[in-house]
């Protein structure tokens, strides 16, 4: 008896702690609706699993409806601790969090997200990565890959693929090349070279590797800071940066361009 008067006591707690539970659960479903509406699915996620997203989205949205209904028309809830309240040994349980704080952050990030909008990876997490180094950028492309493209068709991905499959550089010397990306400046590489670079993924943002050809900037060029996005026409050319015989891009036009709506390859 004790025990239940005191969760009567308590009506303020006992009535806001499963509202903040419906809260979360329909701000994390709008968040994944609003990011796809919105078309910054593609910046967290790879395009196959953007049905799947949506999908829980609305599952979750529906959850949380439900919840709603089931805590107005029925005193369930209230009953459930009045009876753990009455039973000692249903709250021998340990906590890192106080009950409710744990679901309010999960809240509080939910409602982050429609304020701090997803950005693209960015030049320095490709120099943390790994990027800058042809052999490593070339090993880490898929495999088996063939491509029937003309040379000045092929994105950033397929000429790194290309390269894994054939990797001698003379084989495409003079060959045309159109391309985007973003720039990477790579310490200890000449100054008028620079990377132009993209992420690729398989499954997230979290998993991103960054791919790139080097390219030898003309001097009646600007010289562009890093993470701006360039699109590039011109020919390919066989370089020699730091001792190694490599395939560069030299540059006929470079022109800025905005943010892709995707930025990714995959």
């Amino acid at each position: 008896m004790g025990a239940a008067s005191a969760v009567l006591s308590q009506p303020s707690r006992s009535n806001w702690l499963p509202w903040v539970d419906v809260a979360a659960i329909a701000a994390w479903g709008a968040l994944m609706l609003h990011y796809w509406h919105g078309g910054r699915l593609a910046l967290l996620i790879h395009p196959a699993y953007h049905g799947l997203v949506v999908v829980t989205g609305f599952l979750l949205l529906m959850a949380a409806a439900s919840l709603a209904i089931n805590l107005v028309q029925s005193g369930r809830l209230l009953r459930r601790r009045l009876s753990l309240a009455a039973d000692p040994d249903s709250e021998q349980h340990i906590s890192l969090l106080p009950k409710g704080w744990a679901t309010l952050l999960l809240l509080l990030a939910a409602i982050g997200g429609f304020w701090i909008a997803p950005q693209p990876l960015t030049s320095h997490k490709a120099l943390q990565r790994g990027i800058g180094d042809p052999t490593t950028a070339i090993a880490r492309a898929p495999k088996a890959f063939r491509s029937n493209k003309r040379p000045e068709q092929r994105s950033l991905i397929e000429w790194v693929r290309t390269l894994e499959v054939y990797p001698e550089p003379e084989a495409y010397r003079n060959q045309p090349v159109n391309i985007s990306g973003f720039v990477t400046k790579v310490e200890g590489y000449p100054a008028d070279v620079f990377w132009i670079s993209r992420f690729t993924i398989t499954c997230c943002a979290a998993d991103a590797y960054p791919i790139g050809l080097p390219v030898r900037r003309p001097a009646n060029m600007p010289d562009y800071p890093p993470d701006t996005w360039l699109e590039i026409q011109g020919r390919m050319a066989v370089d020699e940066i730091k001792g190694e015989r490599v395939l560069s891009i030299a540059p006929q036009t470079m022109r800025p361009i905005p943010v892709p709506k995707n930025p990714y390859e995959f």
